[in-house]
């Protein structure tokens, strides 16, 4: 199996998660650095790169799972956003993913079986202030999901999405500093405010999201495609 994003975070659980039970696992990122203790075997790619994309699924092979992690986040109003923050998430999110499944979905219809899962965001099911760049970029990372869903129906092979909302990863520290240097805020209050965005009223561990992903890859989730997992304590409900 393959883990854009591998080498922190959500990714980092992810691989771990699969490693522990024995899988195969290929933790992808765009630095040495980060994926110098990874549980899997470490490629360096830039998943916004098509000619590199293609050759790391030529490296590595036949992929059974799939999953589409890699992310970045900005957040500012929109009149304050920049359109190379736009293409940024964009290129990442959505077009990362895009790249990735187009890669190993030829493969896995011919061996008539595989998994693609999404790393989204409950942002990819709802809009939130100051976030145009992602919200847009998570809900076409969503989009693919399903339009990859629908061409794939019946075949054995299938593509869903997780949405969790805000989870204790780098990436939410940074979110948490930047919200304290906008408002005064101390961090843990910082952090707080966005833990109450849930009715968990807590951050997400990357765990958790792991455990999610490995549902859906399961060979006993077949049934399960075009589907997406929204893991905020029951704020959306689908």
């Amino acid at each position: 199996m393959v883990v854009t994003g591998g080498g922190r975070g959500i990714g980092r659980a992810i691989v771990a998660h699969f490693a522990a039970g024995g899988d195969r696992v290929v933790a992808v990122g765009r630095g040495a650095e980060s994926l110098a203790d990874s549980a899997g075997r470490a490629e360096v790619c830039d998943v916004t790169d098509e000619a590199c994309v293609a050759a790391l699924f030529e490296r590595i092979g036949p992929v059974d799972v799939l999953v589409n992690n890699a992310g970045v986040a900005r957040s500012s109003p929109l009149r304050r956003s920049t359109l190379a923050d736009w293409h940024a998430q964009l290129d990442v999110n959505a077009t990362g993913a895009f790249l990735c499944t187009r890669a190993v979905l030829p493969g896995m219809l011919d061996r008539g079986g595989g998994r693609i899962v999404t790393v989204a965001s409950t942002a990819g099911r709802v809009g939130y202030r100051y976030t145009a760049g992602y919200t847009a970029s998570k809900h076409a990372a969503v989009g693919l999901m399903r339009a990859v869903a629908a061409e794939v129906a019946g075949t054995g092979v299938t593509a869903n999405a997780v949405c969790p909302a805000f989870v204790r990863t780098d990436m939410t520290t940074e979110s948490v500093r930047r919200i304290a240097d906008r408002t005064g805020r101390g961090e843990a209050e910082a952090e707080a405010a966005l833990a109450a965005t849930s009715p968990l009223g807590r951050l997400l561990e990357p765990e958790e999201v792991a455990f999610a992903v490995a549902f859906l890859a399961a060979p006993e989730a077949g049934v399960i495609n075009g589907q997406t997992l929204v893991l905020d304590g029951g704020g959306i409900q689908t």
